[in-house]
């Protein structure tokens, strides 16, 4: 997004046009939040961006914390398509649908690093869904880069590096003025367990060449040589200098508010097996 190109030179004018803000024109806060089981978290994101929008909440980066094994459908995906039942019950797995598209994920609790961005969208105004990726990704790139991770971004919505894919994003732009950037990324996963569950990702790692159902996903485990938290810590880091950070929390309200949607949405069959 920097830099003298025509292309950039382009965004520059659209986003001065638009009226669009900057990183630093708002006062960000940070969420480390506790273990939460899936369908919870859903729902919070949904409700956490809709505070965003409405001017309740400040902008607010939250680090998530899995509660149990999960897959993460997106919103336009086929369940029978990407997911395999009996192997989800057989490994502990639980099933829940997003809001926002792109594919599915795979979580461990302790072995994956789960984010979210809550943003208003006037930070993103001017700009393509294909550049607001790139332009909300760009910090965490710079992170891993200062990690010694030869990160770069692949449009639309993976972050990748030599070694592989880290991490893949998704993005959910709300009529109040809100936009969800959500990213998960791969610290220790057990590949197996993965093969088991997703449909999709046995077909991925047979292209790639993986002959070994055991090999682990772990770009950031064996790259950086340091443990999650720390990676998280780093991350974190890198964000507050760049653009300041705060303390936030997550009151008992909007806790209550996502378990209520639990209920009537994000918990419900007829939400995981809709056909999009």
């Amino acid at each position: 997004m920097l830099g003298f190109s025509p292309e950039a030179v382009a965004v520059a004018v659209r986003r001065a046009v638009t009226g669009a803000t900057q990183w630093r024109d708002h006062p960000w806060e940070f969420v480390h939040d506790v273990r939460r089981e899936a369908a919870l978290q859903m729902a919070l994101d949904e409700v956490l961006a809709e505070e965003v929008g409405s001017g309740e909440r400040a902008p607010t980066l939250r680090v998530w914390e899995w509660a149990s094994n999960a897959v993460i459908i997106g919103s336009f995906q086929s369940l029978a398509n990407e997911v395999d039942l009996d192997g989800a019950a057989k490994h502990d797995v639980t099933v829940v649908r997003r809001i926002s598209g792109g594919g599915a994920m795979f979580v461990e609790p302790g072995n994956t690093i789960t984010y979210s961005l809550y943003v208003p969208e006037s930070l993103v105004s001017g700009l393509s869904f294909i550049e607001s990726y790139a332009f909300l990704d760009d910090w965490v790139i710079g992170a891993l880069n200062d990690l010694g991770i030869a990160a770069t971004y692949q449009p639309i919505n993976d972050i990748t590096s030599p070694a592989g894919k880290i991490a893949g994003a998704a993005q959910k732009r709300f009529a109040g003025g809100a936009v969800l950037h959500h990213v998960t990324m791969a610290y220790d996963l057990d590949a197996a367990k993965m093969l088991g569950v997703l449909r999709i990702g046995r077909e991925k790692l047979s292209d790639k060449g993986t002959t070994s159902a055991s090999k682990r996903v772990d770009p950031l485990r064996s790259q950086t040589g340091l443990e999650r938290a720390a990676v998280i810590d780093r991350m974190v880091g890198s964000f507050a200098n760049r653009y300041g950070l705060t303390d936030g929390t997550i009151d008992e309200a909007t806790v209550t508010a996502a378990g209520e949607r639990v209920a009537t949405k994000f918990g419900t069959n007829e939400w995981l097996t809709r056909v999009p």
